[in-house]
C-alpha cells in the first residue's frame, strides 16, 4: 500500500514503507540516507557495506520489523571488504559494544597516483550502480514482493564463515603494486630521445665532414670532447627508458602476518649503524640505553614521528594535531625534560673527550679502555638492551642494543667501512640472525617509523620477495641551504635515475638506507635462478667459460645452495650428524672457522640461537667472528658480504648481487624513510665527490669492472650494465670537460673558432640539437616531478665537480691502482657551525679549488679580450664574436655557484684566491700582449706587394 509523503529509495525509486511497529527502516544513522531494506540487504550481500552518501560503514544492527517474529534480538555481524584490486583494507577487529558485536572499518591505504585512483574509483562506482539498477529492476519484475524471512536470514553468513572469508581475502590482498608512468607522459619522452639520437648522428656527420682548417687542433679537440659527451649521455639516458612507481599497502602486511589472537609472523630485522669505536661512543650508548627505556614506550603510545628525539622536539609544528589523549601534553613535557637532561649528560661527555689523557682513557670502574690504541685493540661486545638487558619502564621487552668493536692488529687489513659491516653481519648472525638487515650511516636517523614495514611489503611477499636482494630508500637530507647551491640533495639521481633503474633490475645500493636479504649477502643466487645454468645470460645464451676459478666458485656456491634447499632434511638430523654434515661440505673455506655462524648461514629464514643457549658462549663466539684474522683464506669481501676493493664498496656490493640474478626494489614512501646530514661547505662537498669518483676509478681498473665482469656468464641485464658502466666512467668525463671549458677562452684570445661559417642546413641542425636537449629535460621533469631548479643545480655541479674533484680522482686512481700510491680519503665533515648555514660560507682552501678558479679567470679574460678585438676590428668582427662570447658565458654561468662560494658570507675573497687570480691574469695578459690584438691585421700578400714596390 502506497503511503503519501513517504520518502523514496534513492537506489530503486520505491517508497520506504513503515514496518508493523510504525517505524521506517534506516540504514545509516549518521545521515539518514533514504534506502529501502531490500536494497540494503542486497548491498550487504554484494560486499558493499559503506553508506553511499557519507561513507560511514554500516554497523552491526538488530533486525526490526517483520524479521523480529521470534523475538530474537541477536545482531547480524556485518563485515566490510573493499575490492582488492583498488584498495586494501586491514583486518577488522571486533569488540563488544552493549552486547552487540560491531565491526570497524580499517583505514584504507590510498594509491598515491591520480590516474590509478580515478580509474579504479570510477570502475568500482560503475559496478555498484549497475548492481543497484539491476536490483531495482528485479524488484519491479517481482511486483514489489517482500523478501522472505528465511531467504533474508540465509543471505547473512555466520560469524565463523565470515572469519574464514576474511582470512582468505586478507591473505590474497597485494602487499605492493607497480604503477608504470602513464603513456601520455612516457611516450613523448621516448620519442624525443630517439629524435635526439638521430639529430646527434646528423650533427656529428656535419662536424666531421666540415673541419676548420685555420683552427684544426681546436676543431679536433672539440670533436673528441663532443663525441665523449654524446657517449656519456647515452649511458645516462637509456637506463631511464622504463621508469616505474611502486606503492605499498602496510595494512595488508598487518592483515597477513599480524592476525588477532596469533603471534606476529613478521620477520625480524637487524639494524646496522657504523661509527667509530671510541670510548665516547660506548659511554653515549650507556646513556642512550637508559633514555630509551622511557622514550620507546612514549613513542609507541602516542605514535610519535619522527622518533629521533632531537628532530622531534625541534619541529616547528602543531604537536597537538591528531593527539586526542588528555595526558599527551603532560607526558610530552616530562619527556622533553628527560631529553634535555640526557643531552646535558652527553654533551658533558663530548666536552670531556676533547682532550685525550696522556695515560689513555679509563672506564668508570677504573680499568683502562681497551680501545685506547685505535689500530691495535681487542674485539669488544656489550649488550645493553634485549634478552639479557633492561626492559622499558612499563616492563616490556626492548629491541636488543649491542655495541660491537672488531679487533684490530698491525699487519691486518681492516677494509674500512666494508670490513666493519661484514663484522656486524657475523656478530648479528651469532646473536640474533634476523633474515633481513637494515644498513644506516651514523649521520642518518629514522624519519618514518613504518619504513621497515614498507620494505617488508616487498621482501616478505612470496611472489615478489623471492628474488629481491635489497630494498633501497632514497636519501633525504636536513640542514641544506634553501637554494641547494652545491646539489647536495642529488634530487635528479634519486628521483629520476633510480626510478628508471627500478624498471630494469632495480636501483643501485647507495651505502645507506637499505634493507638487505641476508641470504643475498651470503653469496647465494636467488631461488628462481637456482636451477639455471650460470653460463646463460639473462638476455641471450652464451658460450660456457673455461675460467677455472669461476667454475670452482660456482661449484662451491651450488653446494651452499643445495644445503639451503635441503634444510628440512638437515633439520631431521641430530646435533652430531649436523656438525658432521657441515664439516663434510667444507663451509669453513667460505664462511670461516665458526660452526655457530655456519649453522646460522644455513637457516634460510633466519632465526637466532635457541633461548637455552648459554649467553656467555654466544658472546665468546661473537668475539671470535670479529677477530682480525677470521677472514683470512675465506670468501669474505670477495664473494660474500660487503665487497672489498674500492672506497665505494656500496657500488661493488650491489653490482655483485645483481650479477648473480638478484633484483632490487626502490621504495619511495610519502614520508621520507630516513634523513641525514650533508656537507654544505664547498671544500667538504668537493672532497665527498672526490671520494665517490675515486671509488669509481678503482672499480674501473679492477677485475669487477662492469665493462667485462660476468659479461658472458652473468645474469645482469644489458641496460642495467649500461647504468653500472656509467657509474665507473663518469670521472673520465672530466678530461674532455676541462678541455671543452678552456676552448672559449682560447678562441677569444686567438680570434679563431671551432665551428666554420654556418650554412642554412647547419643552422637547422644546431637549432634542432639545442631544442631536443631542452625538450628532453622538460619531459623528464614532467614524468619525474623534479623541479627545474634541481635540474639546473645538478647541471651546474656536474661542471664544478667535473672540473675539480673528478679530475683529481682520475689521476689519484691511476696512481693508487697502477703505481701503488695509496691515497687515504678523509671522512666527510658534516657538522655545521652554531649559526644557521655557517659552514656554507666558510672557506677551506684546497687544491680542488684551483682548476675551476682557473677556468673562471681565463674565460673572463677571454671575454674582455674578445670585446677589445671586436672594437678594434670593426663591424664585421661582432658577428663571430657572438658565438664565442656565448660559449664563454656558458662556462661562467655553470661555475657561478663555485664563484659565489669563493666569496664567502660578505663577498670577501680569500687572499690566496686573490694571489692565484693575479698570477693567472698576469700570465694570460702577457699572452694577450704577445698576440697584440690592437694592431691592424694585414694580409701577408699585401705586405709582400708593398715590399716589392719599395724595392723598385
Amino acid at each position: 500500500m502506497m503511503q503519501s509523503g513517504a520518502p523514496l529509495c534513492n537506489i530503486c525509486g520505491e517508497q520506504l514503507l513503515l514496518s508493523e511497529n510504525g517505524e521506517r527502516f534506516v540504514a545509516c544513522h549518521d545521515c539518514n540516507y533514504p534506502i529501502c531494506k531490500a536494497c540494503f540487504e542486497h548491498e550487504i550481500n554484494e560486499g558493499h557495506s559503506v553508506c553511499l552518501n557519507c561513507g560511514t560503514p554500516y554497523e552491526g544492527r538488530t533486525k526490526d520489523g517483520d524479521d523480529d517474529d521470534d523475538g530474537n534480538n541477536d545482531s547480524d555481524v556485518i563485515e566490510v571488504h573493499e575490492n582488492p584490486s583498488t584498495v586494501a583494507s586491514q583486518i577488522n577487529n571486533s569488540e563488544d559494544v552493549g552486547g552487540l558485536h560491531a565491526r570497524h572499518v580499517s583505514a584504507v591505504s590510498k594509491v598515491d597516483s591520480e590516474e590509478v585512483t580515478e580509474e579504479s574509483g570510477n570502475s568500482t562506482w560503475k559496478k555498484r550502480m549497475k548492481s543497484w539498477k539491476g536490483k531495482g529492476k528485479d524488484k519491479k519484475n517481482k511486483n514489489k514482493k517482500a523478501v522472505p524471512k528465511a531467504e533474508s536470514e540465509a543471505a547473512v553468513p555466520s560469524e565463523q564463515q565470515m572469519e574464514e572469508v576474511r582470512s582468505t581475502e586478507a591473505a590474497a590482498l597485494p602487499l605492493s603494486v607497480v604503477v608504470p608512468i602513464v603513456k601520455s607522459k612516457l611516450a613523448p619522452y621516448r620519442t624525443v630521445i630517439i629524435v635526439r639520437l638521430i639529430i646527434l648522428g646528423l650533427f656529428f656527420h656535419y662536424r666531421v665532414t666540415n673541419p676548420v682548417e685555420s683552427a684544426f687542433p681546436l676543431w679536433l679537440t672539440s670533436i673528441i670532447c663532443e663525441i665523449w659527451f654524446a657517449f656519456s649521455w647515452v649511458l645516462d639516458q637509456f637506463p631511464k627508458w622504463s621508469p616505474v612507481n611502486r606503492h605499498t599497502f602496510i595494512e595488508n602486511l598487518s592483515a597477513r602476518f599480524e592476525r588477532e589472537g596469533e603471534s606476529s609472523g613478521l620477520a625480524s630485522v637487524d639494524f646496522f649503524v657504523n661509527d667509530g669505536a671510541a670510548m665516547l661512543t660506548f659511554e653515549s650508548l650507556v646513556e642512550t640505553a637508559e633514555f630509551a627505556r622511557k622514550w620507546v614506550p612514549f613513542c609507541k603510545k602516542f605514535s610519535i614521528e619522527p622518533r629521533a628525539p632531537e628532530f622531534y622536539f625541534s619541529q616547528k609544528i602543531d604537536y597537538l594535531k591528531d593527539k586526542v589523549q588528555p595526558s599527551f601534553v603532560k607526558e610530552r613535557r616530562a619527556m622533553k625534560r628527560e631529553y634535555e637532561e640526557y643531552k646535558v649528560r652527553v654533551n658533558a661527555m663530548v666536552s670531556k673527550a676533547q682532550k685525550t689523557p696522556e695515560e689513555g682513557w679509563t672506564m668508570q670502574d677504573g680499568t683502562p679502555w681497551p680501545g685506547n690504541n685505535s689500530r691495535d685493540h681487542p674485539g669488544m661486545i656489550q649488550v645493553f638492551l634485549g634478552h639479557t638487558g633492561a626492559r622499558d619502564i612499563e616492563g616490556n621487552e626492548l629491541p636488543r642494543l649491542v655495541y660491537v668493536s672488531r679487533e684490530k692488529r698491525p699487519g691486518y687489513q681492516h677494509h674500512k667501512k666494508a670490513g666493519a659491516e661484514n663484522a656486524l653481519v657475523r656478530v648479528s648472525a651469532v646473536l640474533t640472525n634476523a633474515p633481513f638487515i637494515l644498513n644506516l650511516d651514523c649521520d642518518h636517523y629514522v624519519n618514518n617509523s613504518k619504513a621497515v614495514r614498507e620494505a617488508m611489503c616487498f621482501l616478505m611477499d612470496p611472489e615478489v620477495g623471492r628474488d629481491v636482494c635489497y630494498v633501497q630508500f632514497p636519501q633525504r637530507f636536513d640542514g641544506i641551504d634553501r637554494s641547494d647551491r652545491y646539489a647536495n640533495r642529488n634530487t635528479v639521481f634519486f628521483d629520476v635515475n633510480m626510478r628508471g633503474l627500478d624498471g630494469i633490475q632495480g636501483p643501485m645500493y647507495v651505502g645507506t638506507g637499505c634493507v638487505f636479504n641476508r641470504q643475498a649477502l651470503y653469496g647465494y643466487s636467488p631461488p628462481s635462478m637456482a636451477n639455471l645454468s650460470i653460463s646463460s645470460c639473462c638476455c641471450f645464451p652464451s658460450k660456457s667459460t673455461k675460467d677455472v676459478s669461476r667454475v670452482s666458485r660456482d661449484a662451491k656456491r651450488a653446494e651452499l645452495e643445495a644445503a639451503i634447499y635441503n634444510l628440512r632434511e638437515i633439520d631431521n638430523y641430530n646435533e652430531d650428524e649436523r656438525s658432521m654434515l657441515i664439516s663434510q661440505m667444507s663451509f669453513e673455506k667460505t664462511f670461516g672457522l665458526s660452526t655457530v655462524f655456519i649453522e646460522s648461514a644455513l637457516m634460510e629464514n633466519g632465526g637466532g640461537a635457541p633461548e637455552t643457549a648459554d649467553p656467555a658462549m654466544l658472546i665468546k663466539e661473537a668475539i671470535h667472528v670479529i677477530s682480525c684474522g677470521y677472514e683470512e683464506k675465506t670468501e669474505w669481501g670477495k664473494e660474500i658480504g660487503w665487497i672489498y676493493g674500492s672506497v665505494t664498496e656500496d657500488i661493488l656490493t650491489g653490482f655483485k648481487m645483481q650479477c648473480r640474478g638478484w633484483r632490487s626494489i626502490y621504495c619511495m614512501p610519502l614520508r621520507p624513510a630516513f634523513k641525514g646530514s650533508a656537507p654544505i661547505n664547498l671544500s667538504d662537498r668537493l672532497h665527498q665527490v672526490l671520494r665517490w669518483a675515486l671509488g669509481s676509478v678503482e672499480i674501473f681498473l679492477s677485475r669487477h669492472c662492469p665493462l667485462w665482469y660476468a659479461i658472458g656468464g652473468g645474469r645482469l641485464k644489458w641496460l642495467q650494465r649500461l647504468a653500472y658502466i656509467n657509474t665507473i666512467v663518469y670521472p673520465f668525463t672530466s678530461l674532455p670537460l676541462v678541455a671543452y671549458c678552456t676552448l672559449p677562452a682560447i678562441c677569444l684570445l686567438t680570434g679563431k673558432f671551432i665551428i666554420p661559417t654556418l650554412s642554412n642546413l647547419a643552422s637547422v641542425l644546431f637549432l634542432g640539437l639545442f631544442l631536443s636537449i631542452i625538450v628532453t629535460s622538460v619531459l623528464e621533469l614532467r614524468w619525474s616531478g623534479v623541479c627545474i631548479e634541481d635540474l639546473w643545480r645538478n647541471e651546474q655541479f656536474w661542471v664544478i665537480g667535473g672540473s675539480s674533484a673528478h679530475l683529481f680522482a682520475v689521476f689519484q686512481g691511476f696512481l693508487k691502482m697502477l703505481a701503488g700510491v695509496d691515497t687515504n680519503f678523509t671522512v666527510t665533515a658534516k657538522a655545521a657551525e652554531d649559526t644557521e648555514f655557517g659552514e656554507l660560507y666558510l672557506i677551506k682552501w684546497t687544491t680542488l679549488l684551483i682548476p675551476p678558479t682557473t677556468l673562471i679567470i681565463i674565460n673572463m679574460v677571454g671575454v674582455v679580450a674578445g670585446f677589445s678585438d671586436a672594437l678594434n676590428g670593426g663591424y664585421e668582427s661582432w658577428g663571430p664574436l657572438f658565438g664565442k662570447v656565448f660559449f664563454a658565458f656558458w662556462v661562467i654561468f655553470h661555475l657561478y655557484p663555485f664563484l659565489k662560494g669563493l666569496m664567502g658570507r660578505q663577498n670577501r675573497t680569500p687572499t690566496i684566491v686573490i694571489l692565484w687570480s693575479v698570477l693567472l691574469a698576469s700570465v694570460f695578459s702577457i699572452i694577450w700582449v704577445k698576440i697584440d690584438p690592437f694592431v691592424n691585421k694585414v694580409d701577408s700578400e699585401t705586405i709582400a706587394e708593398t715590399c716589392v714596390a719599395i724595392d723598385c
